[in-house]
């Protein structure tokens, strides 16, 4: 495990949310699991997504809800890799937002990114950088194809 570790309370769901992000991401996988009782609900679970390990916790009750103050940032390799994410979220029933955000069924909200945006907007040209950001913030799933139309066009 990591030094720092993310920490998420559920309400509830807790092993849904699990399974959900262990099947949507590569390279994860659960590491331990505890459970109330032989065949009752997941109480914790250490679980790494994406390579990224987690705990998570079900509190039961309505004690805690996750905010778009945290958020986890998924690094996409390109347009097809964002789609597949941005695909399951929503058919998930995920809530899309603007910017590539999107919060999931569960109430976490990701940033679904592809890498040429952040290539884009560490461009030296300031001009083409407020163009491109210009043109994302329109956007709700990011489409590489218009940002990269906006920095040629600035």
């Amino acid at each position: 495990m990591s030094k720092v570790t993310p920490f998420l309370m559920f309400n509830d769901r807790l092993e849904e949310a699990i399974r959900f992000y262990t099947e949507t991401f590569p390279d994860s996988r659960v590491r331990k699991m505890a459970r109330n009782g032989e065949d009752g609900p997941i109480t914790s679970a250490e679980f790494d997504i994406g390579g990224q390990s987690f705990m998570g916790y079900q509190a039961g009750g309505s004690y805690f809800s996750f905010s778009q103050g945290f958020s986890l940032y998924v690094d996409c390799e390109d347009q097809v890799e964002l789609d597949g994410y941005w695909n399951k979220f929503i058919d998930a029933g995920a809530t899309p937002m603007q910017c590539g955000w999107i919060t999931d069924q569960f109430g976490l909200t990701w940033q679904i990114v592809p890498r040429r945006f952040m290539e884009l907007i560490n461009d030296g040209n300031a001009n083409k950088v407020q163009a491109v950001m210009g043109a994302m913030m329109q956007m709700v799933k990011i489409d590489v194809a218009a940002l990269e139309r906006a920095y040629d066009q600035a």
